[in-house]
């Protein structure tokens, strides 16, 4: 059908002419299902936070507390899932659909791997991860064993974020969608079964999410393997000890002798995904390990200030809804682009999606500041939280615009194999201007300085992504060198 996503893609892949309407309706409709799966992911953690809310500060002090490595361990799934869903936009750029099935077919096994290894590690840490995050006693326990049951649900987690982006990738973004919003309707489900008419509290919170995030997984990882035209497979290959097993030991041999085990074209993949996927993990342990600093500040602050900043930084997400949408169409539409040898138009979607997101940031972010108290009234019942909170959100909306543009312009670095540069500019601007500020003004302002520093760190890393993008180095990778 003229005009629908499919057809405007394979024009895309094609090398046929395409207008700026053409270029623009494609980008809203792959962005569009990504913004509503951002948006079910945001509701997800807002009943999360909402739910344990009601049972009281401390309780939701105690899951804002890991929060921040909840996050690192996550950001390693989505790091090792870039490395071949990468590669997956450029080979169905190029039409190559039997590349991108064996790169699908690979990288699920390898990623679900390194999750295993990435869960055995959470689990030895979660009895000492509140102690050394400097929670009060009254939260510890409760902090361990949401970490925990995280932990646990690690491997589950890597399968479907794998499977959302190949299938992303592979420019259909509308099942992930669908998917996002029932995961989301599991959640509110299994939270309320497990937190309030089992009595589980934080514990609860944690299995519900869980088991949500599993359901999609498992449909996700079906869906692709056997429906989407890109990626699906043939014969059984679901064996998953047997693969994972020989994936492994894929890898060892290929140290010793590479050239009897795999092909130029398999050694190529398993070299492109680590060189996507190394800085993206140096970017996250040293990032990440920025914002677990952060907790620190913040801890000795009190309850009352972890818990608002817990909350104000998921009211905050839903500011970012559009975002992320875009950042998930611009790497699709920028490695498709470069994949079909189109690196003019991969410079036209990027400064496209750019400007799109930032646009609808900043109207989101006028409605959060005006809205703060409400926003922060439905998180919790305590004064004091929203107060504090409302004043956080406020001093976000002003660095939401330049914010919106780091997040477009890293997806577009992203979906051109550009991961090195963009890693350093996000630990740089973690460390050097928001750390270096907080530490200046938390001790003077508290919560509220933490904040400000935060809006002045976006704002300089969303102008210094506009520059690089700006001057198209980006695409100079030696990734897309070696297609163009």
């Amino acid at each position: 059908m003229a005009g629908s996503k499919d057809h405007l893609l394979g024009k895309l892949r094609s090398g046929e002419p395409m207008g700026g309407g053409e270029q623009f309706k494609l980008t809203l409709l792959l962005a569009w299902p990504s913004i509503l799966a951002q948006l079910a992911m945001c509701l997800m953690s807002y009943i999360d936070a909402a739910m344990v809310g009601r049972l009281g500060s401390a309780q939701a002090a105690a899951i804002g507390l890991v929060s921040t490595t909840t996050w690192i361990f996550g950001s390693f799934c989505y790091a090792n899932s870039s490395g071949f869903s990468v590669q997956i936009a450029h080979r169905c750029g190029a039409k190559d659909y039997a590349g991108a099935r064996r790169i699908f077919r690979h990288g699920i096994w390898i990623t679900l791997a390194a999750a295993v290894l990435l869960s055995l590690l959470a689990v030895s840490i979660h009895r000492v991860l509140p102690h050394w995050l400097g929670g009060t006693p009254e939260i510890l326990a409760d902090a361990s064993d949401y970490f925990l049951i995280y932990a646990l649900f690690l491997p589950l987690f890597q399968v479907t974020i794998f499977s959302e982006a190949s299938l992303i990738a592979s420019g259909n973004v509308k099942v992930p969608g669908i998917l996002s919003i029932a995961m989301c309707a599991l959640d509110v489900a299994f939270n309320y079964l497990f937190i309030f008419r089992l009595g589980m509290g934080v514990r609860g919170a944690a299995l519900g999410t869980g088991l949500a995030t599993a359901c999609a997984g498992a449909f996700l990882v079906v869906y692709a393997s056997r429906h989407s035209v890109e990626l699906r497979q043939t014969g059984n290959w679901i064996r998953p000890a047997r693969r994972i097993v020989g994936s492994i030991r894929t890898l060892r041999a290929e140290q010793r002798a590479a050239e009897t085990l795999f092909d130029r074209e398999q050694k190529d993949m398993f070299s492109q995904a680590f060189g996507i996927c190394w800085p993206l993990w140096i970017q996250n342990l040293v990032s990440r390990g920025a914002y677990i600093a952060a907790t620190v500040l913040v801890a000795p602050l009190g309850t009352v200030a972890i818990a608002a900043n817990s909350f104000a930084i998921i009211a905050e997400g839903f500011c970012y809804l559009p975002g992320y949408g875009m950042e998930d169409a611009a790497t699709t539409l920028v490695g498709q682009s470069l994949g079909a040898k189109r690196p003019d138009m991969a410079r036209r979607f990027a400064w496209m999606t750019i400007g799109t997101g930032a646009t609808m940031m900043t109207l989101l972010a006028v409605l959060m500041w005006v809205f703060a108290p409400q926003v922060m009234g439905l998180l919790s019942q305590d004064p004091e939280v929203i107060i504090l909170g409302v004043k956080c959100l406020r001093i976000e909306a002003w660095a939401e615009l330049l914010y919106a543009v780091s997040i477009v312009a890293y997806g577009c670095c992203v979906g051109a194999g550009d991961t090195l540069v963009p890693s350093v500019i996000n630990l740089l601007s973690m460390w050097v201007i928001r750390l270096g500020l907080a530490l200046v003004l938390i001790p003077r302002y508290g919560l509220e300085g933490y904040w400000f520093a935060m809006a002045v760190e976006l704002s300089v890393k969303g102008l210094v992504f506009a520059v690089r993008i700006a001057r198209g180095r980006w695409m100079k990778t030696r990734l897309t060198a070696a297609e163009a």
